[in-house]
């Protein structure tokens, strides 16, 4: 079967932008290049933008159904994330039934959950009694105990809520069934497959979340290479206990790289206290705070810089990754969640997670490496402009998901 018709469940899709808005928008363009695309989406979030790209630029095999709670009519306007979640539960069940008029009306062929891009979260829609596809979906990835030294009250109360949530929402008979029920379960990372699998899902297959379009890369492509000196270091994340940041400037400082530099790009929580460790660690001269910067900026100061730090602690995706590596600048991350998929020995440096003493050690061991081995710096980023293309651009994730709904056809009949 060629030509299908396929409905795609976005709650969240917007062009333009990144995270689960951008994965809803970008999978929903990619699958209207080979297939009648009907997507399920809320007005609240994007309609406004979504209808203003599709005026400027037609995709004729793309529609979009927006509904949402008719007693709740703006899940945006409550601003706490667990309203958000009851909302995104409550708008799933409704999208069911959207869902079975839309199939007697149209006969679908496939039906594809995208966004939430959540494991702990059912999609009613794999009810309906056509092929399900479930995912991208992510979320199992979990802080690995020894950490839990350097977390604050407040941060240990975050993760034991987050793992009270997650082993809540395994545990519902919806999210179950809607692992039995799928065709073929996407997983962001090993964990969250490993998850899904255990909550019975039949056919697990990797597939990260997120991706880059051609005009970045192309973008990203025409970055100069890194300068031997000085060797600028980065880290681009909002300042979370989570994403490892105290972790990274630990290994900087045991390095002790002197004609070095350490760039954090974000803001958050947790900035105060990494400003005082770097003056702690007697490395604040060569620390700079950027702070809250927008995406061109952000990408201004990546080309600056020549290697990315990103020690994070439970990513599902991690795009500053792919950035990163399709400017041609390697990557030391953790071999952990989302990074860990990016990242191959040939493109970086992934630091095994097994308590923060060996990883500042090891971290500091790898920046000290890639900063007295230029050659080596530049080939592992060019295999890492190389990997993004093979693997990371949209176009090579549509063209894999036409390859999945075509084996799942097949298998149907």
């Amino acid at each position: 079967m060629s030509e299908m018709k396929i409905l795609i469940s976005a709650y969240s899709c917007e062009p333009n932008q990144g995270s689960e808005r951008g994965v809803g928008w970008n999978i929903v363009c990619q699958v209207a290049k080979y297939h009648q695309v009907w997507v399920l989406t809320r007005p609240d979030e994007s309609k406004a933008a979504i209808e203003a790209e599709l005026a400027r630029h037609s995709i004729p095999n793309l529609k979009f159904v927006y509904f949402t709670l008719p007693f709740w009519q703006d899940s945006l306007r409550w601003g706490q994330a667990g309203a958000m979640q009851i909302h995104y539960y409550l708008w799933q069940i409704q999208a069911y039934f959207v869902a079975r008029r839309l199939h007697r009306e149209i006969g679908f062929n496939i039906i594809h959950h995208v966004t939430f891009v959540k494991y702990s979260s059912p999609s009613f829609l794999s009810l309906l009694p056509v092929p399900f596809i479930w995912g991208p979906v992510g979320g199992g990835e979990t802080y690995p105990i020894a950490f839990w030294q350097d977390f604050s009250l407040q941060n240990k109360v975050y993760e034991t809520f987050r793992s009270l949530t997650r082993w809540i929402g395994q545990k519902d008979p919806f999210t179950q069934a809607t692992a039995k029920q799928s065709a073929v379960a996407y997983a962001v990372t090993e964990e969250t497959a490993k998850r899904v699998s255990q909550m019975g899902a039949k056919s697990v297959k990797i597939f990260p979340a997120i991706g880059l379009s051609q005009t970045e890369i192309e973008r990203l492509a025409q970055y100069p290479l890194p300068n031997r000196k000085p060797v600028r270091f980065v880290s681009i994340a909002r300042l979370l206990h989570w994403k490892g940041i105290h972790l990274g400037l630990k290994a900087f400082a045991k390095a002790n790289l002197l004609d070095s530099e350490y760039w954090i790009l974000g803001d958050g929580p947790e900035t105060a206290k990494l400003q005082q460790l770097t003056l702690d660690l007697e490395i604040s001269k060569r620390i700079k705070f950027w702070g809250l910067l927008d995406r061109d900026e952000v990408l201004y100061k990546l080309e600056r810089c020549s290697i990315l730090i990103h020690p994070s602690l439970h990513d599902s995706g991690a795009g500053v990754c792919l950035e990163a590596m399709a400017a041609g600048r390697p990557v030391i991350c953790l071999d952990l969640g989302g990074p860990a998929q990016q990242v191959t020995l040939e493109t970086g440096f992934k630091i095994p997670a097994r308590n923060p003493e060996q990883v500042i050690t090891s971290m500091a061991a790898k920046m000290s490496i890639l900063a007295n081995d230029h050659n080596l710096l530049i080939k592992m980023g060019r295999l890492s402009q190389q990997r993004v293309i093979e693997l990371y651009s949209w176009e090579a994730k549509g063209k894999q998901l036409f390859q999945t709904y075509q084996e799942v056809i097949k298998c149907t009949f």
